[in-house]
């Protein structure tokens, strides 16, 4: 089944952004498993779309590395691959540690409080071992400093690499790794509510450049 039962249809006028971020998100999450096929005309009638947007979708999840695109055969959700993850890893650290470093000063403690009440839906889906809410909180969360830092080019670098992590850092996320990400965010918070802007970047950048070290075992685990 290509999408989740309950998924909402996307509006005709809508734009291919909403296709593309429909179906990676659906890929990030698991509604779309490793192996998986998608075929352009299922996907249309599913999502109520014509086929174009979901064609062009399919091109950006495949330069994503989210699906493997076999032209005139088919088209499936690639498996999670640990040098994807190697290869990700250190561009999206980068980019979260300039962000917050550029986002330091613009910081309100409208902008904190939103990182805070994330990180405890964070803890809340934790505990409840809802993996797909807790990578939403976690994406909210990130997402703040990026915003702020306003940089189109940091921007579309982590729009293209981030899936790639996401998906493993849903395997993180269903282990005991995940509580300790818990007091990583509030130690990022407490040093963007400081203005400590070297420190909240050290911590973004570790965040994500120590991810695919500590999924080797579960993703060699996943694949066999």
């Amino acid at each position: 089944m290509p999408l989740p039962e309950n998924s909402v249809t996307i509006d005709r006028s809508l734009l291919r952004d909403d296709v593309y971020r429909r179906l990676r998100d659906g890929i990030v999450d698991g509604a779309l498993a490793p192996g998986e096929q998608l075929r352009d005309t299922e996907l249309a009638a599913r999502l109520g779309v014509s086929r174009t947007p979901v064609r062009e979708a399919l091109l950006r999840l495949a330069d994503a590395g989210l699906v493997v695109a076999r032209p005139g055969r088919s088209t499936t959700v690639s498996s999670l691959q640990l040098q994807d993850v190697h290869d990700a890893r250190v561009v999206v650290a980068a980019m979260h540690a300039a962000a917050v470093r550029e986002a330091i000063d613009r910081f309100t403690p409208f902008d904190i409080e939103e990182m805070r009440d994330a990180n405890r839906r964070f803890a809340e889906a934790i505990a409840a071992g809802d993996v797909v809410a807790a990578l939403q909180a976690d994406g909210e969360l990130h997402s703040v400093p990026v915003r702020l830092a306003a940089n189109r080019a940091l921007t579309t670098v982590l729009d293209q690499y981030v899936p790639v992590l996401r998906r493993a850092e849903r395997v993180r996320f269903s282990s005991s790794a995940a509580r300790e990400s818990i007091t990583r965010h509030e130690r990022l918070i407490d040093r963007c509510e400081t203005g400590d802007g070297d420190g909240a970047g050290a911590i973004e950048y570790s965040t994500f450049a120590s991810l695919s070290a500590e999924l080797e075992g579960e993703v060699t685990a996943e694949q066999e």
